[in-house]
């Protein structure tokens, strides 16, 4: 999988220095036993090829070509010219770098074909230099440079693969959801207007105030209709009262200590939706804690409530392993994140300053007070 966006230009500086070594030690390796004269064009080809796979990021497919045609050029003189054989190690390095990343991001047909070429240019190595040792080591670092990209490749995609069948179930449920508020309000619309019905025809006088209550109830619907509308999960809505987040918070104490909950919001006045939302924000949060931060020791459970949305934050203290960012940014969250982005909201997650990790989460309740 491709690196964060963080690491990648010190990721692209340590390659450099390891390719300028790879350079400098072909250089003086020629020199040493084939003589002061020989090294430059073999430096030369290296130091253009390993340049190009420097360059890989911005053209994975024209960089990995035109390191390609630099090696089959430099074989092809080597041998006119009865040079030391090429690809060298330091033009095998960059190209190897070239065809792991072309493995990785190019797509499958463009990728197996930019293989083929490389396989060729290693086979024109051998041909032109039977007998010699650097060709095959070329070959080989291309082999494995392929087998690394198509690993990574192939674990990206079932990441993919994952975080769609995530963001579908969510939808499903959501579905279940609309398809639950939506039925109680327009039942409640066809039983007022039921009402209506009788009471126009005995006192007509209060058919404003039948209207008037069926035309409440009508914007209700419209409003968490459109707060959930276009999301597909399968599920009933949890309640997210205070009983019902003390018990949550209750039942994970057992496995990651003492948690401290603050409420200050009114869940009795969320709609369902938001309510469920909340709840589910906390239990993933909590079971992301019971999971990958055991050795916490202050677990809080922060609920506010605005004009507008209600915000959630689950933070620990836990110490931070290098391999945190990526177990706790998991398929749960991704889930979480599809829910509240339909329903007009936000969530972040990563680790806090100095130590443990966050979770927050707004979640628009639809009210204009």
């Amino acid at each position: 999988m491709q690196a964060p966006d963080r690491l990648k230009a010190p990721a692209d500086v340590g390659l450099g220095i390891v390719f300028a070594a790879a350079v400098a030690f072909q250089a003086y390796r020629i020199a040493d036993s084939w003589g002061a004269g020989h090294w430059p064009f073999g430096a030369l080809a290296g130091a253009s090829v390993c340049a190009f796979a420097l360059l890989r990021r911005r053209d994975p497919f024209w960089t990995t070509v035109a390191g390609l045609t630099v090696a089959a050029l430099a074989v092809l003189t080597a041998r006119l010219v009865q040079l030391p054989a090429e690809p060298g190690p330091a033009a095998s390095l960059g190209l190897a770098v070239l065809a792991g990343s072309a493995a990785r991001t190019l797509p499958a047909r463009t990728a197996c074909g930019l293989a083929v070429a490389g396989l060729a240019v290693v086979a024109g190595g051998l041909l032109a230099h039977p007998g010699s040792a650097v060709p095959v080591l070329g070959g080989l670092a291309w082999l494995a440079a392929l087998a690394i990209g198509l690993t990574s490749r192939l674990f990206a995609a079932r990441h993919r693969a994952v975080a769609r069948r995530v963001r579908r179930a969510e939808r499903l449920e959501l579905a279940r959801e609309l398809h639950d508020v939506a039925a109680h309000h327009i039942t409640s619309i066809v039983l007022q207007a039921q009402a209506a019905r009788l009471v126009t025809r005995k006192h007509p006088e209060r058919t404003a105030g039948s209207l008037a209550g069926i035309e409440a109830a009508g914007s209700e619907v419209l409003a968490a209709t459109r707060r959930v509308v276009g999301l597909l999960r399968d599920g009933a809505p949890v309640p997210a009262g205070h009983e019902r987040l003390d018990e949550l918070v209750e039942g994970f104490e057992s496995h990651v200590g003492r948690i401290r909950l603050r409420l200050e919001a009114e869940p009795s006045g969320w709609p369902p939706e938001v309510s469920g939302t909340v709840y589910r924000v906390v239990r993933e949060s909590l079971t992301n804690v019971a999971r990958h931060a055991r050795h916490a020791g202050a677990v809080t459970v922060d609920i506010t409530q605005d004009e507008r949305a209600v915000t959630v934050e689950v933070a620990d203290d836990a110490p931070r392993v290098p391999a945190r960012r990526r177990r706790r940014a998991g398929y749960g969250l991704t889930g979480m994140r599809e829910r509240l982005e339909a329903l007009g909201g936000t969530l972040t997650a990563g680790p806090r300053p100095g130590s443990g990790w966050s979770v927050r989460a707004t979640v628009p309740t639809g009210e204009r007070r």
